[in-house]
């Protein structure tokens, strides 16, 4: 096949990229500037210059592409990220689909993939849900679900497959927020934030590793089925737990609990909601679809492996195993 990747620089997109080509597909990586270049051209890509917000640049790039692949994000880094941050990632996440919906619709691909987060869909009262259950979106995740609905409705309408991929939390040794997380945890500034009015209460999270999401996208691209799917590992996990799997791993003092309502001075009401409210969610539906499974079933392994990069490259940013 010949693939056409958007956010092909990305922590996820570079292992899109990668992993494509070694299947033997053709892949075309969506670039910005010469370290982009870079960065797909060694991957056995084909850099091609253009914007995710630039309609004639995204339609003209997927020329004669098979597979479209929307896996572009402008999610803020920082702590307390403002409204203007947010309007960025909305404007990757909801201009880039209707974009590449219509380069697909242009070049007459057979197939979308686009990339989504579970916490779309996340109750409420924090209790299990699935791909069925009625999305609850927030300032943080609108546009993802919006970018959703842009895709379905177009493939109803032009007869292409779409695949929505909502992925679990990421992490990976080259994914910032990862290093972040470590560099906190080892300055002992990282704390466990808490729900209830002693942060008492623990939310559970369904977490993925970057190379098992990028797994999934190959497998979503190569096979038939269609529709909305989970890409999460085996296991949800209390935030408290991860965070003192991590510290304990890279030897960093145990970190201290704190309530939410008092986190939100220094880390903003989005990251305070993530961390609070539970979102457990299954990938049994992808499995059944795809024949796929984690390669890390655990944040355990997971975790292992973030380190294992880290001691054999010379900085965090190491590379870690793409998958093939």
């Amino acid at each position: 096949m010949r693939v056409f990747v958007a956010g092909a620089t990305g922590v996820l997109g570079r292992r899109l990229v990668e992993g494509f080509t070694g299947r033997g597909h053709e892949v075309v990586g969506l670039t910005r500037d010469p370290a982009g270049d870079e960065a797909v051209r060694e991957r056995g890509g084909e850099p091609v210059r253009g914007d995710v917000t630039d309609r004639e640049s995204v339609v003209a790039a997927a020329e004669g592409a098979d597979v479209v692949v929307h896996a572009a994000t402008a999610i803020p880094t920082d702590l307390k990220p403002s409204d203007a941050d947010w309007e960025r990632n909305d404007r990757v996440r909801l201009e880039g689909a209707r974009n590449l919906v219509a380069a697909v619709d242009e070049v007459d691909a057979d197939r979308l993939l686009l990339q989504s987060i579970v916490w779309v869909a996340r109750q409420p009262d924090g209790s299990p849900f699935d791909e069925e259950s009625e999305p609850h979106p927030d300032r943080s995740t609108r546009s993802a679900l919006e970018s959703e609905r842009v895709v379905r409705e177009a493939a109803a309408e032009h007869g292409f497959d779409a695949v929505v991929l909502r992925g679990g939390w990421f992490y990976a040794a080259d994914a910032a927020h990862t290093r972040d997380i470590a560099e906190g945890l080892r300055a002992g500034r990282l704390p466990v934030i808490g729900g209830g009015l002693l942060g008492r209460r623990d939310a559970t999270l369904s977490l993925v590793h970057v190379d098992d999401a990028a797994r999934a996208f190959l497998a979503a691209a190569e096979g038939e089925a269609t529709g909305t799917f989970h890409v999460v590992d085996d296991e949800p996990v209390a935030y408290a737990t991860f965070l003192r799997a991590f510290a304990e791993r890279l030897d960093a003092p145990e970190p201290r609990r704190v309530p939410w309502w008092l986190a939100r001075a220094f880390v903003g009401p989005s990251l305070v909601r993530l961390i609070t409210t539970s979102m457990p969610t299954a990938n049994d539906r992808l499995r059944e679809a795809f024949d796929w499974g984690p390669r890390y079933p655990t944040y355990r392994e997971g975790l292992d492996a973030v380190v294992e990069a880290w001691e054999e490259g010379e900085n965090e940013e190491a590379a870690v195993e793409v998958p093939a």
